[in-house]
């Protein structure tokens, strides 16, 4: 009976490796408690997902995406994450914003010395991560 399902199945798979890892999943979740969509008529889990397979009643799509998915341990990075992490004009612009910001609410209570005091620490301070980021990324590639 599993001969035939199995031969039933390979013309839903490009390849026949795909359809044992797609079967052998489907196998393990109906053993974990997923409902089967076709009746169990005392079969083995293997033999109802294959009979699943063949009857299409999960399509190959869902199959292949269920494994993918179960299988996947990272997201994958959008252009906006990856655009994020880059170091760009943007953000020395928020560092003179900020200084701007400063400037604006501190010109009436602190004096030009002290203002630019902070504006020196703020911007050594942006210097230091900046040299620590990239001695960083430097350490990592030599290890």
């Amino acid at each position: 009976m599993a001969r035939i399902t199995v031969e039933d199945c390979i013309d839903k798979f490009e390849s026949r490796f795909e359809l044992v890892l797609v079967a052998s999943n489907r196998a393990r979740k109906l053993h974990s408690g997923d409902e089967p969509t076709v009746q169990k008529d005392n079969d083995k889990n293997t033999v109802i997902a294959l009979r699943e397979i063949a009857d299409e009643t999960i399509s190959a799509d869902e199959f292949k995406q269920s494994l993918i998915e179960e299988y996947q341990t990272v997201s994958p990075i959008n252009d906006e994450d990856e655009h994020a992490l880059e170091f760009t004009d943007e953000n020395s612009e928020e560092e003179d914003a900020s200084i701007d910001e400063l400037e604006q609410n501190h010109v009436e209570s602190e004096s030009a010395e002290e203002l630019e005091d902070i504006k020196e620490s703020i911007m050594e301070t942006n210097d230091n991560e900046v040299s620590n980021t990239i001695s960083e990324n430097q350490d990592d590639q030599s290890s």
